[in-house]
């Protein structure tokens, strides 16, 4: 684990998994043991990164996956400089909805960018999650939560079942090969239960 005052967790998986329920609802048990916790989101989290997020996801303008790329670190570096560096250095518990193995599964994986371009930008961030939950649900859970959502697709839900396939390799293999940072979560169980599961890890690898 990284050396730092804070803990800085992350969520990840494909759409419909159930991160933004599970990080607010994770946020919620954390505070009520007495810890200080800030939640927040990519690609968003500051004036800057939200307004490169209605680019990212919107579907009026084409991006080519490189564009994307770029885009998605720009935000990322807002959001890192900006809110998550002064928040572990105050010692608060960050949880973020996607980091950096969002863009590693999504434009590498899934849209052929090139695996150590997507590295090399990773690097020049310079900041590692102390965890990452990676929680997985079938096929079927993921398009039945994104239709109760209700709503106009976004742009990365707009490209159909294999690019989602091929997603969901990719965050498998981020995990088998971080294996010290990073956490399976069975995402189909009920939310109470998936958040045990969640703090039941962070107490077993962390500590906290």
């Amino acid at each position: 684990m990284n050396q730092r005052a804070g803990l800085f967790i992350t969520l990840e998986g494909g759409e419909g998994a159930g991160k933004s329920t599970a990080a607010l609802r994770l946020a919620e048990r954390l505070r009520s043991e007495g810890h200080t916790v800030l939640v927040t989101r990519e690609p968003g989290g500051t004036p800057g990164a939200e307004a490169v997020r209605a680019l990212l996801l919107g579907t009026a303008v084409k991006l080519d996956p490189l564009a994307q790329t770029m885009l998605h670190f720009a935000a990322r570096a807002d959001l890192v400089e900006t809110v998550i560096r002064p928040a572990l250095a105050r010692g608060d518990v960050v949880i973020c909805d996607r980091f950096y193995d969002s863009t590693m599964a999504y434009q590498a994986y899934g849209l052929n960018v090139d695996v150590s371009a997507v590295a090399s930008l990773i690097r020049l961030i310079n900041l590692t999650p102390d965890l990452t939950f990676i929680m997985e649900v079938s096929e079927d859970t993921a398009n039945k939560r994104r239709a109760a959502r209700g709503g106009a697709s976004d742009r990365y839900e707009e490209m159909g079942a294999e690019f989602m396939a091929r997603v969901a390799h990719g965050f498998r293999a981020i995990a088998t090969s971080e294996p010290g940072r990073c956490a399976l979560i069975d995402a189909e169980l009920p939310v109470e239960t998936v958040v045990a599961a969640m703090r039941q890890v962070i107490r077993d690898r962390t500590g906290r």
